[in-house]
């Protein structure tokens, strides 16, 4: 297989990168800055060395086609976006990068003359608020009522990857993460979580800017659960929820204490609430992947990422 990932060198493009090396896979990185610096931290510089990394903007439409033409690519995991920050401050200069550059990647599949696999990252900010919905876990048949441009944005690529099924037969899958946590996230709002665990190993406090509670997803997890959806061949053009652990954000510091003694001191959390709702059922994801789901829990997820803080901090690589 040869495996192109757009957005690459981010947090879950670090660790599809890491899983697709270990599987023996190649790997072509498409990225505006392909340095690979997070993938340097979990695996060692020969893996590294593998990659074929190419410079490029994901909106540069005739750039990504002939990427995915000429580099024989077979499958594409499509990370390359904004997040809803930037999207709503930016919204012509979001919607270019993140649905102008889906455009891009579905047409250089069509365009290759090749049966190329698409899986791309949606997100639950498909989803309204909480209010918007009864108070249960919302499955894929629940409507789609975005609050943000962002979700919106996220929402037309879900349509147009069914568009580019019915119309040009290129199956895709459409996952929709709600706060992915784990050593790499460092950007975007929902990242302040991954920072605290980052602070606590270097012994420093940190303040999470979040209220309420959030659908916490370990990112070897979602990274497992692309490639899972990647690699599985079933035809069709599908977008499913991904279910992790559901907590509040002022009980963030406990659950670290129950890991690291003293550790609970040092987060507090308080702040903006995010307008998604964060109940998801991904019963419909478990199906498709025949049951094969990773699922770690919080409790080891937290426990795995000191793990590689630590490891980074020992190494004298870990900075704030």
């Amino acid at each position: 297989m040869r495996v192109l990932v757009t957005g690459a060198t981010g947090c879950i493009g670090s660790w599809v990168m890491k899983q697709l090396l270990e599987q023996g896979h190649e790997v072509v990185v498409y990225d505006a800055n392909p340095d690979p610096w997070r993938l340097r931290m979990l695996v060692p510089e020969s893996e590294v060395a593998k990659l074929k990394p190419i410079t490029g903007a994901i909106e540069d439409t005739a750039k990504v086609k002939a990427v995915i033409k000429d580099e024989a690519v077979t499958h594409i995991v499509h990370l390359a976006a904004v997040l809803m920050p930037y999207c709503q401050a930016n919204p012509v200069s979001g919607g270019m990068i993140d649905v102008i550059g889906t455009l891009n990647v579905f047409e250089g599949a069509r365009d290759s003359g090749r049966n190329i696999r698409v899986v791309y990252a949606s997100s639950s900010a498909v989803w309204g608020p909480e209010e918007a919905y009864e108070d249960r876990p919302l499955t894929e048949a629940d409507p789609l009522i975005p609050a943000t441009h962002y979700g919106v944005f996220k929402q037309a690529n879900e349509g147009n990857a069914r568009v580019f099924f019915t119309q040009d037969g290129i199956s895709s899958v459409g996952l929709r993460p709600w706060a992915v946590y784990g050593f790499g996230r460092d950007s975007g709002l929902t990242a302040d979580p991954s920072l605290a665990l980052k602070h606590v190993a270097l012994g420093k406090a940190y303040h999470i800017r979040l209220s309420n509670r959030m659908d916490m997803q370990y990112v070897e997890d979602t990274a497992a659960i692309f490639l899972g959806c990647l690699f599985t061949g079933k035809q069709g053009a599908h977008a499913f929820n991904i279910e992790g652990e559901l907590i509040d954000m002022n009980d963030f510091g406990a659950a670290v204490e129950k890991q690291r003694t003293g550790a609970g001191s040092l987060i507090t959390a308080g702040g903006v609430t995010v307008t998604v709702a964060k109940r998801m059922d991904d019963a419909a994801l478990r199906q498709y992947l025949n049951g094969n789901k990773p699922n770690t829990s919080l409790a080891d997820g937290i426990q795995k990422t000191l793990a590689i803080f630590d490891r980074l901090a020992s190494e004298g690589r870990l900075a704030l």
